[in-house]
């Protein structure tokens, strides 16, 4: 089997070489960014993508959105330190096949691992009871918003401006303005500083 591993910490994709060697005898690449994913998925075509959503620049949302333009078929599970609701369930709008939180027992990952490699879909079990929780008290203010909208708005709680997140995401300025507006309305709010205040309280970036 052949894995991509995208995180930033080389530790991290280190650590799960070898546990992706040990259980399933995996070839694994490597990739840190959203660029060097693109091109070692292109030219390796791994069964399976292993990504982290905190990326350096666009992000792990966009690469996702970008892969899955670009290759229809491809499985991937996120695997993050984001644990809210609101990551997977647009993760897993955005066609990802499987979603495990950094913080999850190993086997959790590993079972995620052959569920999607055998065409099924897996959420770790904790993170499986929030999203019916939170779906059940509708206590997920952002359910409104787009995959392209959750980006923004976590760039935007990491204290970017609106200059930086259209270069990181190879956008232009102006449609980066009208998704914060447009954001703002669904959200009910009148400012910036509010979408930002929602971005830390909510997302946790």
């Amino acid at each position: 089997m052949r894995v991509l591993i995208v995180d930033d910490h080389g530790v991290v994709r280190d650590g799960l070489s070898r546990l992706l060697s040990v259980h399933f005898k995996a070839e694994a690449f490597e990739a840190s960014n959203v660029e060097s994913a693109l091109e070692k998925y292109k030219a390796a075509l791994p069964e399976l993508v292993i990504l982290d959503l905190n990326l350096q620049g666009p992000g792990g949302l966009e690469l996702l959105r970008r892969l899955l333009g670009n290759y229809p078929d491809a499985k991937v599970i996120i695997f993050s330190m984001h644990h809210e609701p609101l990551y997977a369930i647009r993760a897993l709008r955005a066609g990802a096949r499987g979603y495990v939180g950094k913080s999850a027992p190993v086997e959790e990952l590993l079972a995620a691992i052959r569920t999607v490699q055998s065409g099924g879909q897996y959420v770790d079990r904790e993170l499986a009871s929030r999203i019916a929780l939170s779906q059940t008290t509708n206590e997920d203010p952002l359910q409104a918003l787009s995959l392209r909208e959750v980006e923004i708005l976590r760039l935007l709680g990491q204290g970017k401006s609106l200059t930086a997140i259209s270069e990181g995401l190879g956008i232009a300025y102006k449609t980066v303005a009208n998704i914060c507006t447009q954001m703002k309305v669904k959200l009910g709010v009148d400012r910036t500083a509010d979408l930002i205040r929602l971005a830390v309280e909510t997302l946790k970036p």
